[in-house]
C-alpha cells in the first residue's frame, strides 16, 4: 500500500510545525504530501513554504471549501505553487462544514455538493492551461504555466461519491476499514479509474497525550449525520445516542472509550500498525494519508513518520 503524509495542523500544537511534518515526510522518502487548510496557514501560502523547506516532496493542496474558493482562485494557486517551488501539485476539493462556510467565511452552505460538481468540471480545462468556458471561470486562461494537477474528491455521502468517480482519486477522512469498503464499492459501481486514499491518524507506541489529541479530534463527528452511524455499526451506539442529546464537550470528551478512537487510527507499534493497514488495503484503499499526531513525547510527528515508512509499498 501506498503511504502518503497529510499535515495534522493540531489547534493546541505550535502552527510552524506543520513545517517540521513536511522536512520529515521530505527527508524519509514519502510520496506525497497534503497540505490541508483549517484556522492557521493559507493552504497555497503554506504548500509555497515547504517546496522552499523541503527538497523534492510532491504536494496536493486542499481539501479546498468550493463554497469558499472559485474555480478561476484554486486554479492560479496551484499554478502558484507549482511555478514557486517546481513541483509537482495536485488539488483536492470538498465540501467543508458549515462552521467553516458559513460562519467563518459568510458564504451558504446550502448548494455545496452542486458547487463541488461544477468545481470538477470546470478546473479540469483550467488546470490544463485551456481557456475556460464554464459559467464559474468564464474566459479565463493561466498565464502562468499549466500545472496539470490531479483532481482529489473529498467524499463521505453517496452524492460525494458519485462526483469523486469524475476524478483521478477519491479521499475518505476518519473512516472505519468497514465504512471504507462500502464506499470504494460504491465508486467501483460507477468506476474502476478512480483511485482511494484515506486520511486515518496515526501515532506509533503513543503516550496518553495522543491518545488525547486524536480523542478530541474524533468528538466533533460523533454526532454528525453519517459518521454517527458508522461508529454505532462500529459498536459504539451508545456513545453516539449520547453525543446526540448535546452534552457538554468535556463530558463527551471523557466518556469516548479508546477503542473508539482505534477503529478510525494507527495507533500501537509497527506491527499492530502494519496489521491495521492491512484491513484498509483489503477494503479497496489503494492510499493511507498518515496524519501524524503531534505532542511534546513526537513534536510534528516526527517519530511516528519515522517508524513507518519502511511499511510503504
Amino acid at each position: 500500500m501506498k503511504l502518503t503524509v497529510s499535515l495534522g495542523l493540531w489547534q493546541d500544537r505550535p502552527p510552524e510545525e506543520a513545517l517540521m511534518t513536511a522536512r520529515a515526510a521530505d527527508e524519509l522518502g514519502y510520496p506525497g504530501l497534503w497540505v490541508g487548510e483549517m484556522a492557521t496557514y493559507d493552504a497555497f501560502a503554506l504548500a509555497t513554504a515547504i517546496g522552499a523547506a523541503t527538497a523534492r516532496i510532491p504536494l496536493t493542496i486542499g481539501p479546498l471549501a468550493v463554497a469558499v474558493r472559485d474555480p478561476m482562485m484554486i486554479a492560479m494557486g496551484a499554478a502558484s505553487v507549482a511555478a514557486l517551488t517546481g513541483r509537482p501539485v495536485g488539488v483536492a476539493l470538498g465540501t467543508s462544514s458549515p462552521v467553516v462556510v458559513e460562519r467563518w467565511h459568510g458564504r451558504p452552505h446550502a448548494g455545496s455538493t452542486r458547487a463541488l460538481s461544477e468545481a470538477v468540471d470546470a478546473l479540469r480545462p483550467l488546470l490544463d492551461g485551456v481557456k475556460s468556458d464554464h459559467p464559474r471561470s468564464q474566459g479565463y486562461r493561466l498565464r502562468l504555466p499549466a500545472p496539470h494537477s490531479e483532481l482529489t474528491v473529498a467524499a463521505f455521502g453517496p452524492a460525494a461519491v458519485r462526483i469523486a468517480s469524475r476524478a483521478d482519486r477519491m479521499v475518505l477522512n476518519l473512516i472505519t476499514p468497514a465504512s471504507a469498503a462500502r464506499l470504494v464499492a460504491d465508486l467501483r459501481a460507477v468506476t474502476g479509474a478512480t483511485r482511494v486514499a484515506a486520511w486515518v491518524t496515526a501515532a506509533a507506541d503513543p503516550d496518553r497525550s495522543a491518545i488525547e489529541q486524536i480523542r478530541r479530534a474524533v468528538v466533533g463527528y460523533l454526532a454528525a449525520p453519517g459518521y454517527g452511524e458508522m461508529f454505532a455499526e462500529a459498536g459504539f451506539g451508545d456513545i453516539v445516542e449520547y453525543a446526540r442529546t448535546r452534552p457538554h464537550p468535556r463530558e463527551l470528551l471523557t466518556a469516548v472509550p479508546d477503542k473508539l478512537i482505534e477503529s478510525v487510527a494507527l495507533l500501537g507499534d509497527r506491527a499492530a500498525i502494519e496489521s491495521r493497514l492491512a484491513e484498509y488495503a483489503n477494503a479497496g484503499v489503494d492510499e493511507v494519508a498518515l496524519v501524524p499526531a503531534s505532542t511534546d513525547h513526537d513534536p510534528g510527528g516526527v517519530r511516528t513518520l519515522r517508524a513507518l515508512a519502511p511499511l510503504g509499498g
